[in-house]
């Protein structure tokens, strides 16, 4: 009776709405983060570098590694330490990364997978394998002070593991499309095992935070599985047929916006349930996406407007929101900065070489190995996603987490330089390529 009441009573007074003194302050930090990640967006494609690189500089700018240290009242005024402050602000920056990851999914081609199925399965096994790994050994082994306090080593190593094997998607296709190896089998093959790649890191990511969740016991990690092929067996099998449905539906209207809609809520209905089911919601994303991209008859072109909303717009805020939280003077410690430098070596080391001796299993010749490797190199935009998951489920200390940020922007701006050196060696590209492309300079 006394619960029945309190509901009754909730509902009949509903919550206050926004300050009007939260509201203001919450659209000057999306106004400021935003021009300042276009601005730094655009000058480091100007540099030749990946645009998440000046989206995450914009944010790393505001924070408390520059303007911070510098001005600190400024900062402190313009992101005051308030929690539902800043919960208004992380809240766009998940719906973001959440439709990001789902495009992900979604521009997957999966009848053009299976015919590379055969040569990419040995990069990518390798390709994942090895990196995870070296990440799992690194974790063992790094003292106890880069551990945050009450966390099972075991979790932090499979999560460090993780954020090693992980590819980006977007920063190799990107990379290969600038250099016009998107057709060649080179191209092919990198961006076949980074596809592989991926989905083993969601699903292990997914795994590792129901983990850190449940905790390490044999009951709990078997359970955790299970849930994980349930809802792998029930989106492929239930939704996919109703998703499919609604598509059709949609597809009807002579506008996009019905399906634009539609695509929206089908992924954050995913993320929603995955993380009900205390798996990663970026896990229940990347799989909604997959799902509606394999449903024959999808008109990509009519979701163009979300891509580029998504991209020019909730995907920068994101990457400048995670750069506002990172503190980079947390590695001007000489202990912290050996342990980033000892992990960005394991992780490129054991990446490039997983790739490499992958492609040489599968038969590629030394440069075409090497080429692979070196593509498989970026974790980009995953890798920071990886690192905001981590550091929201406490796993990472403030220098760990500033060292798996810069693992992923490294490794990004590594993996072209290397490319390009490779890939004039590399006997696949000059033979695959059209003859109607020309090379860039």
């Amino acid at each position: 009776m006394i619960a029945a009441t309190a509901v009754s009573a909730s509902v009949a007074q509903p919550p206050p709405p926004i300050a009007a003194d939260s509201l203001w302050l919450f659209l000057l930090q999306v106004g400021v983060l935003l021009t300042l990640a276009l601005l730094f967006g655009r000058l480091a494609v100007r540099f030749s570098l990946p645009p998440l690189v000046g989206e995450l500089a914009a944010g790393v700018l505001l924070g408390p590694s520059l303007l911070g240290a510098a001005i600190p009242s400024v900062t402190s005024w313009l992101f005051p330490p308030d929690a539902q402050q800043a919960h208004l602000l992380d809240s766009v920056g998940q719906v973001g990364v959440v439709l990001l990851v789902g495009l992900t999914g979604l521009t997957l081609e999966l009848g053009q997978l299976r015919d590379q199925v055969k040569p990419a399965s040995s990069v990518a096994v390798c390709g994942v394998l090895l990196p995870i790994g070296g990440g799992v050994l690194a974790g063992y082994l790094m003292p106890d002070r880069f551990l945050p306090g009450g966390v099972d080593r075991t979790v932090f190593a499979l999560f460090l593991g993780v954020a090693m094997g992980v590819t980006a998607i977007p920063v190799i296709a990107k990379t290969l499309a600038d250099m016009n190896l998107l057709e060649t089998r080179v191209g092919k093959l990198i961006l076949t095992a980074g596809v592989f790649d991926d989905a083993i890191g969601w699903l292990l990511l997914s795994i590792v935070s129901a983990m850190a969740v449940a905790g390490v016991h044999p009951g709990s990690v078997l359970m955790s599985i299970s849930v994980l092929l349930g809802f792998l067996l029930a989106a492929g099998l239930v939704v996919r047929p109703l998703v499919r449905l609604a598509l059709t539906r949609a597809s009807r209207s002579s506008g996009p916006g019905p399906l634009i809609v539609t695509v929206v809520a089908v992924v954050s209905l995913g993320a929603a349930a995955s993380q009900a089911l205390k798996l990663e919601a970026v896990f229940g994303a990347f799989v909604a996406g997959v799902v509606v991209g394999s449903c024959p008859g999808l008109d990509r072109a009519r979701l163009e407007p979300l891509r580029i909303m998504v991209m020019s717009v909730l995907a920068p805020l994101f990457l400048a929101t995670v750069g506002l939280r990172v503190d980079l003077t947390n590695l001007a410690d000489a202990a912290t900065l050996a342990m980033a430098a000892v992990v960005l070596l394991v992780a490129a080391a054991t990446k490039f070489g997983g790739g490499y001796a992958g492609g040489r299993i599968g038969g590629l010749a030394h440069w075409d190995a090497l080429s692979v490797g070196a593509g498989l190199n970026a974790r980009g935009v995953v890798g920071v996603v990886v690192a905001s998951v981590g550091r929201g489920l406490g796993l990472l200390t403030p220098g760990m987490y500033a060292t798996v940020l810069l693992l992923a922007i490294a490794t990004s701006l590594m993996a072209p330089v290397v490319l390009r050196s490779t890939i004039r060696r590399s006997t696949a590209s000059a033979v695959d390529r059209p003859s109607t492309v020309e090379e860039h300079a």
